[in-house]
């Protein structure tokens, strides 16, 4: 693609941004019914060329965590459906009135959310992430540029078509609000597009996120590495701590919400660690750990360094001993992402400490850490976790897509009649908000 079909295309989407802006909460959720069901009435197609991507991926040794975000089935298909029906289901975040007030008498001002504009979507190895982010962006009315990984052209393709398909069929909502971008060539180019697009969203590693980041002009929502903890507090539950622990590290190991290093309070090491070490060889998760640990536990491997800064998305973790909260909160705040993390304890005090101190986007008290996710956050969905802090923070889901103006309304009134000492005041009253008054 030539850098002008490039800027074509942004401009495209710009133009389909402004329209879409416009457009009701009904024909937005037409477009995205008949999105879900494209998807379902062509899973078979879709699913043949997930498995030319797997065969591609599988050829160039793709590592196994990559490869499981890859692959699809009939139930993730179905799934994806499922997932733009919820964002159907979900509440119009655009127009909503988040402030009003009277300046004076005939002169009201309002706050009202409105969309983003452009989005630039970046992302790995995820086929189901298309639907999602595409879902998200049309409910709140953003046009959406996406470019996913080489290992996933075919099924992304597919997908994008289907999806473009369906919402020309819905008069009144632009088709490309939905466009695709599929070389490493089009995302630089795409990069230098700050007169079309409003927001850039990576989802990779931590040195793509830089790259992104330190060769745009457009605002970047950062979402990097998961290095997620699990603290386990001196006053923890033990049958909770096993439960927690192993969800965190097995429900899915490739994600970026999984549980990357555990930390456990020295006090109760000596009858916890033992009986945690074995639960996790049992599902043949590879560990390494601090001297004191190794200590401990016969047989563990001992980690370098660079293991407190590892984000394995596989089965691997390492375990640290700390011998207070201080200990523990100071190492995630430095060697952690501000993803996620969680403190497993009976003790409500260091609970709220470890909460408020702890500086993530996801905090947690005796829960796993794979629930920091857009739709188990009751979000319909998300277009990625922001370890930003920015407008939006954590997963980002419809709240996070869309900004706000202000809208001021008169009768014919001047600043000149308020500039001076003998002129009018501004009572600035606080009104009420009026749903739909946006």
């Amino acid at each position: 693609m030539s850098n002008k079909s490039l800027e074509e295309m942004a401009e495209k989407a710009k133009m389909a941004s402004l329209i879409l802006a416009g457009v009701n909460a009904d024909l937005k959720n037409q477009a995205l019914l008949a999105m879900a069901s494209a998807l379902e009435a062509h899973s078979s197609e879709i699913l043949s060329a997930n498995s030319h991507d797997l065969e591609f991926a599988k050829k160039e040794n793709l590592a196994g965590p990559l490869l499981a975000r890859l692959a699809l089935n009939e139930n993730k298909v179905a799934g994806m459906a499922q997932g733009i029906r919820s964002v159907a289901g979900l509440p119009d975040p655009v127009g909503e009135c988040q402030m009003a007030m009277e300046l004076d008498e005939g002169l009201t001002l309002t706050r009202v959310s409105c969309p983003l504009g452009v989005i630039g979507a970046i992302f790995e190895s995820r086929p189901d992430a298309v639907p999602q982010i595409s879902s998200l962006c049309l409910k709140s009315g953003n046009a959406v540029i996406l470019k996913g990984g080489t290992e996933a052209q075919h099924s992304n393709r597919i997908i994008v078509e289907q999806l473009r398909e369906a919402v020309s069929k819905v008069p009144g909502v632009p088709v490309d609000a939905i466009q695709l971008i599929e070389t490493r060539e089009e995302v630089a180019e795409m990069l230098k597009q700050d007169e079309y697009i409003n927001l850039v969203v990576p989802r990779g590693s931590n040195a793509f996120v830089r790259y992104v980041q330190d060769n745009t002009r457009i605002p970047v929502l950062g979402h990097s590495e998961g290095l997620c903890h699990v603290y386990i507090d001196a006053k923890a539950d033990p049958d909770k701590t096993v439960a927690i622990v192993l969800d965190s590290k097995l429900q899915y190991p490739a994600a970026c919400n999984a549980m990357e290093t555990l930390l456990i309070h020295s006090e109760v090491a000596t009858h916890l660690l033992p009986r945690l070490v074995d639960a996790l060889r049992e599902k043949n998760v590879d560990l390494v750990g601090c001297a004191r640990s190794c200590s401990l536990v016969p047989g563990l491997n001992r980690a370098d360094d660079a293991e407190w800064d590892a984000e394995y998305n596989d089965l691997k973790l390492a375990i640290k001993l700390v011998d207070s909260m201080d200990d523990a909160i100071a190492h995630i705040n430095r060697h952690g992402s501000g993803h996620t993390d969680t403190i497993i304890t009976e003790d409500t005090p260091a609970a709220d400490r470890f909460m408020n101190e702890v500086d993530s986007s996801s905090v947690m008290l005796n829960a796993s850490t794979r629930f920091a996710d857009g739709f188990r956050f009751g979000l319909g969905a998300e277009i990625g976790i922001s370890t930003n802090k920015t407008h939006a923070r954590g997963p980002v889901g419809l709240e996070g897509l869309v900004i706000y103006k202000y809208k001021l309304k008169g009768q014919g009134q001047t600043v000149a009649e308020y500039a001076n000492s003998n002129g009018k005041s501004f009572t600035h009253k606080k009104l009420p908000l009026v749903p739909g008054d946006g």
